[in-house]
């Protein structure tokens, strides 16, 4: 019975009715729509940078300013800004592989330098890795010419894109085993390093500075940085332990102890390049270990990395490292989408607010209109939970169909924007949307989630009708009515 009469009372009442679906079902279709492009930007930085770059969780030095990666990520400060350090390394590095969950470790050391190849000149990000674990750590990166790095092994890696600068700007394409010249300099001077091109990679799903990254040897990087390795012994080849009980004012002046005897060699650089070949062949080469800036974690499949990452912090915190997330650790472009998230969401408060004002303003309208009908109804025993949920069912119902008409109204957008196969010339609005071509998925989560905040809506703005209408007065009302 009572479902005929909120039937008879939305039909009767047509004009307020679709006043009230059109208001709920625009602000359904702005929340369908802002939610599945945003939707669409979290996942694709998620599996860009999680899948190439940052992995689930990095680890880095406890620092007063938030770091990415490569630097800081506050702009001001990030052109003067030094990536510190790793305390206790080691030491993390075997906690952290023996916690339950964890996947993958590697490391990383970073740096800024410029790269020199067939005559041109660019500014890189240096990404200096362990090369043993990091390549099995993200499966996002592909590789398109040549082999990946191999562990203790001196050579780089750069992306098919800047391969694809670099040939139109010069009309040649490097090739595998090309020198690579990086040059940096710092408080420490001016560095220059050379190593061999050893293979061109792309991303699967690049990210606004990603195709900047050169992948290297983790001992290049320290060197263009300035960093010192520690060693815990020098192997020192039996016809060269002289060398240790020189005077040093004889080795830099070139003498050895006084005038050389017959067959002995004086110092010259050929004669100090054979000692540094022979103990490198005789067990040196490129020193295992030594100082990172970033240990990255990938975890297994159903491990929260939010519950990781409070784990971590409460072990590491006597270490002076700090876990942190993907969206620290990838620095401004996923920074600036969770800034855009919260600039909608707000905006949608905000709209949502002003919609269940007018809703409500409408609904008193309708409720004053029908006093009299509500006055017989209370004056025939009709209790007031029976009036709430006249009122409230009409506006609910009103609230379905909004709800249902802005969720098909934002997918028929999308659907027809994706079949127009609009390009996208801006890199970072690109990355957010995982390519160079519109296509935002249809989200079964944005959807239902519209859908609820339709039917929040047109509860919200029946609270208040609702209370108004069953503190009429029967005997006034049919007075009235």
């Amino acid at each position: 019975m009572i479902w005929l009469l909120i039937f008879k009372n939305i039909t009767r009442n047509t004009k307020n009715s679709l006043v009230i679906v059109l208001l709920i079902g625009l602000i359904t279709f702005i929340f369908f729509i802002g939610n599945s492009i945003l939707g669409k930007s979290d996942q694709s930085l998620r599996d860009a940078y999680i899948e190439s770059l940052t992995g689930d969780v990095v680890i880095q030095k406890t620092s007063d300013i938030t770091m990415n990666l490569f630097g800081a990520n506050t702009p001001i400060i990030d052109g003067y800004f030094n990536i510190p350090s790793f305390p206790a390394h080691d030491v993390v590095e075997e906690l952290v592989r023996s916690e339950p969950g964890v996947s993958i470790v590697t490391s990383q050391v970073s740096s800024r330098a410029f790269l020199d190849v067939l005559g041109t000149r660019e500014g890189v990000l240096l990404c200096g890795v362990d090369a043993e674990t990091y390549f099995s750590a993200f499966p996002g990166i592909i590789l398109e010419e040549g082999r990946f790095l191999e562990a203790n092994e001196y050579g780089a890696m750069i992306t098919a894109g800047r391969v694809g600068r670099i040939e139109k700007q010069t009309g040649q394409r490097p090739a595998i085993g090309s020198p690579l010249l990086f040059t940096a300099g710092g408080n420490a001077g001016f560095k220059i390093r050379e190593v061999p091109l050893v293979g061109i990679y792309r991303y699967r799903n690049p990210g606004t500075f990603m195709n900047e990254i050169v992948i290297a040897d983790p001992q290049t990087v320290r060197v263009l940085e300035s960093i010192q390795v520690a060693t815990s012994g020098i192997d020192v080849a039996p016809e060269n332990a002289h060398l240790l009980e020189m005077n040093l004012d004889d080795f830099f002046s070139g003498d050895f102890g006084g005038e050389a005897a017959a067959g002995e060699e004086r110092f010259s650089v050929d004669f100090l390049q054979n000692v540094l070949q022979t103990s490198a062949e005789s067990g040196g080469g490129i020193a295992a270990g030594g100082d990172w800036n970033f240990i990255i974690l990938r975890l297994e499949h159903g491990v929260s990395p939010g519950v990781m990452i409070s784990l971590l912090n409460k072990k590491l915190a006597s270490f002076g490292v700090t876990a942190v997330g993907w969206r620290i650790a990838a620095g401004s472009s996923a920074i600036l989408l969770l800034l855009i998230r919260s600039l909608f969401n707000t905006g949608m408060f905000l709209v949502s607010v002003a919609g269940v004002i007018a809703a409500v303003n409408i609904l008193l309208i309708s409720v004053f209109k029908r006093t009299g009908e509500i006055g017989s109804l209370r004056a025939m025993g009709a209790y007031d939970g029976y009036i709430r949920t006249l009122i409230l069912g009409e506006n609910l119902i009103l609230a379905c169909i909004a709800g249902v008409l802005g969720v098909l109204g934002g997918y028929w957008v999308l659907y027809t924007v994706n079949r127009m196969g609009i390009t996208i010339p801006n890199t970072l609005i690109a990355s957010l949307l995982g390519g160079q071509v519109v296509n935002v998925s249809f989200l079964p989560s944005a959807a239902w989630a519209s859908f609820g905040v339709a039917l929040f809506l047109g509860f919200a703005a029946a609270v208040y009708p609702v209370e108004m209408a069953v503190r009429i007065d029967p005997i006034v009302a049919v007075r009235q009515g």
